[in-house]
Formats: structure tokens, C-alpha cells, sequence
């Protein structure tokens, strides 16, 4: 199985690839200015990398209830499921973004200043997205059985 790990952004869109040996490792993200571009960017990757399943990060409130986030995610998911015809599987995503902020940041980060400055550039470039989306899709593959 090779699997494509997404972190949906209305922006950036993170992305990530695991295959047979089950270590997810980021990717470029998808960051054209429109989301069919993006969506070509997806396609590329699925068609270079073979991908068999997507994993997609999913929004819960943190109380566990679906939200508008969650809902625009469902669309994305819908547009998925339209252009590729892919198992797609949701994975809770709750905290994956800070999580990524926090890797990044303890990156051998000598100063204050510099890792806020890093951090905004991660978001900006969409590094962080795609670090999401490894966790993400590192989860998944810790739950699935061997």
C-alpha cells in the first residue's frame, strides 16, 4: 500500500507519503494559488507515487464534535472521492498542527526570536502543514495491523 497523508487548508494543503515499510515522510505541500492547481499537485503525486489510499486529517472540536472546519474538510473530501476514486480514510487531527509547531521548533532552535521566526516561515511556506500531515498519517499507520 502506498498512502498519501493530507492536512486540509483552505490555503495550504500538507502532504505526505508512507508506503510498505509504514514511515510517513512530508512532502511538498500543495500551495498554488487555486484549488484546482492544488488539486493537480495532488494528482501528480498519486500518479508518480502510486498511491492506493489517502489518509486525511479531520478537524474535531475538542470536545469530539464536528464543527464548520470539519465540514468544509467533508467537502474537500467530497472532491476527493469525485477526481480520484481512492479509499479515503479520517483521522482525528485534534493538536497534530501544534504538535508539528512544537517539532519544528525543537529543532536545535538556539534562540527565542528564531523559532518564532522559523515557525512563521513553516507556515508561510506550508512545512508545517506537511509535518502535520506526516503525523497524521503516521498515526494511521500505527493503528493498522501488520
Amino acid at each position: 500500500m502506498n498512502y498519501l497523508g493530507i492536512d486540509y487548508g483552505e490555503k495550504r494543503i500538507g502532504l505526505s507519503f508512507a508506503d510498505e515499510l509504514g514511515i510517513a515522510v512530508p512532502l511538498s505541500p500543495a500551495i498554488a494559488k487555486t484549488l484546482k492547481e492544488r488539486f493537480e499537485t495532488i494528482a501528480q503525486i498519486i500518479n508518480t507515487r502510486k498511491i492506493t489510499a489517502i489518509v486525511i486529517g479531520y478537524p474535531y472540536n475538542m470536545d469530539g464534535t464536528i464543527g464548520f472546519k470539519a465540514k468544509e474538510v467533508d467537502q474537500f473530501i467530497k472532491e476527493l472521492e469525485r477526481h480520484f476514486n481512492l479509499p479515503i480514510h479520517k483521522i482525528d487531527e485534534r493538536l497534530s498542527s501544534h504538535q508539528a509547531e512544537f517539532d519544528i521548533a525543537s529543532l536545535g532552535l538556539k534562540s527565542k526570536t528564531k523559532s518564532i521566526k522559523d515557525r512563521q516561515n513553516a507556515r508561510k511556506t506550508g512545512d508545517l502543514d506537511s509535518r502535520s500531515a506526516t503525523l497524521i498519517l503516521q498515526d494511521f499507520l500505527e493503528t493498522q495491523v501488520l
